[in-house]
């Protein structure tokens, strides 16, 4: 792209340095786009949560959400990009994995019973332990009368026996085994308590605001709580920084002690979603967190509240189809591309190449990367000596529904001054030039 593209609009702006450089801004529409940027873009790519929105953490002393009766279904829209959006769900997030770009949220940062999608922070303790190579996964555990004891969803673990660490994940993620979550704490952190300090510390580490847990399973208890985007939050570190383990989620059922159990993610089963988790108490009705990835494009899902077990199915599979179907990812701006040709004052080469500093990925609803506005800022004539390298302006995007991106313009070259008797030459023809 250069300034004498045929498609290239500058506007005259005052001078942004006193003296003989003026400010030169090209701005074009997202249409005409081509080469070194094109298509459409958000986002610099990097670690797929990134770009995870800020919300402040609500008071500390609020009192968590949940309790009472279970939530019969709330029809409230839910926001996102293209409009309001009817969702059954009390709470929802819907994240692009790759730019961290939220599709959908509703009521995305109250605090919520979680129930057994908690399960998804022990499964990335334990993670955690067999990389350090703390636990193995042939290694075996024992079973202590308070894991055996444990009510609720059970892999059916024998009192005093010794169960797999592979085994135990597999009932953990697939069958939602209590049990096998409190055979997993005990071995790893000597007692769940423990083991609780551990999942608490680590949702502070990944930023997990609204999260807090009293025991490893999602029991009902009293302070423990997650938001609907801190759901978000630990699926993607969970597929980012374990995909050796993320394959658990996957599986379809599991048999041990002679008992077969479905997935529990009826999203997995019907070969939707390739993970994570589900869960329900009676204060916070049915959640599911899933994720699934279709022609390189990856959904990261969170909701819960749903009144039946069939909702959250169809509302899952509902709400993961939206999104596929409207949200798009493209590069925009390759990092290294050049951008324009800037004209230099007094240098030894006419022009130096503007060159982008990054890459730049955007999720967008489909078509909309034609409303792109793309604006090209800096000084020209630049002034020599210029350094390969040099910060030389910036190139912004906006006009796309969020925060304007800057990207930075550098030099693409060193471009020499002129000497003594060149320099003069070119001033003495500027000023014939006036003339």
């Amino acid at each position: 792209m250069t300034s004498g593209h045929a498609q290239l609009r500058t506007a005259k702006l005052p001078a942004a340095m006193p003296g003989r450089y003026p400010t030169r801004r090209a701005v074009l529409s997202g249409a005409v786009l081509s080469g070194a940027v094109s298509g459409l873009a958000l986002l610099p790519a990097g670690r797929a949560f990134a770009a995870r929105r800020h919300h402040p953490a609500p008071d500390p002393a609020a009192p968590a959400a949940g309790g009472g009766e279970a939530p019969a279904g709330s029809y409230s829209p839910a926001n996102s990009l293209i409009g309001p959006v009817d969702t059954p769900a009390r709470w929802a997030c819907i994240i692009d994995y790759t730019t961290g770009a939220v599709l959908l949220e509703k009521a995305a940062d109250e605090r919520m019973p979680p129930s057994s999608l908690t399960k998804m922070m022990t499964a990335y303790v334990v993670f955690g332990m067999l990389r350090a190579g703390r636990l193995k996964l042939d290694q075996t555990l024992t079973v202590s009368e308070k894991a055996w004891r444990m009510q609720g969803s059970k892999m059916f673990v024998p009192l005093q026996g010794a169960v797999a660490v592979s085994d135990l994940i597999q009932g953990m993620v697939i069958q939602s085994g209590n049990d096998a979550c409190i055979v997993l704490a005990e071995g790893v952190a000597g007692s769940e308590d423990q083991f609780v300090s551990l999942m608490n510390a680590q949702a502070v580490q990944l930023g997990m605001t609204n999260t807090h847990f009293m025991n490893a399973t999602g029991w009902p208890a009293d302070g423990h709580y997650m938001s609907a985007r801190d759901v978000t939050t630990i699926a993607m570190h969970l597929i980012h920084d374990f995909p050796e383990y993320y394959h658990f989620f996957a599986e379809k059922g599991f048999r041990y002690n002679r008992i077969s159990q479905e997935n529990r993610n009826a999203l997995v089963v019907k070969g939707i979603a390739d993970g994570l988790k589900t869960g329900h108490t009676d204060a916070g009705g049915f959640g599911l967190c899933a994720s699934s990835e279709r022609n390189g494009n990856r959904i990261v899902m969170a909701i819960n509240g749903l009144p039946s077990s069939n909702a959250r199915a169809f509302e899952g599979e509902r709400l993961l189809e939206w999104g596929f179907v409207n949200f798009e990812n493209a590069t925009l701006v390759h990092n290294g591309a050049v951008i324009d040709s800037a004209p230099v004052w007094l240098g030894k080469a006419a022009t130096v190449p503007l060159v982008a500093t990054r890459d730049v990925l955007l999720t967008l609803p489909h078509g909309w990367q034609n409303r792109a506005r793309i604006a090209l800022d800096y000084k020209s004539p630049v002034p020599a000596p210029i350094k390969a390298g040099q910060v030389l302006g910036q190139l912004v995007i906006s006009n796309t529904g969020l925060a304007d991106i800057m990207v930075p313009l550098v030099a693409g070259n060193d471009v020499g001054r002129l000497g003594l008797f060149g320099r003069a030459s070119a001033v003495l023809g500027q000023k014939l030039g006036r003339h």
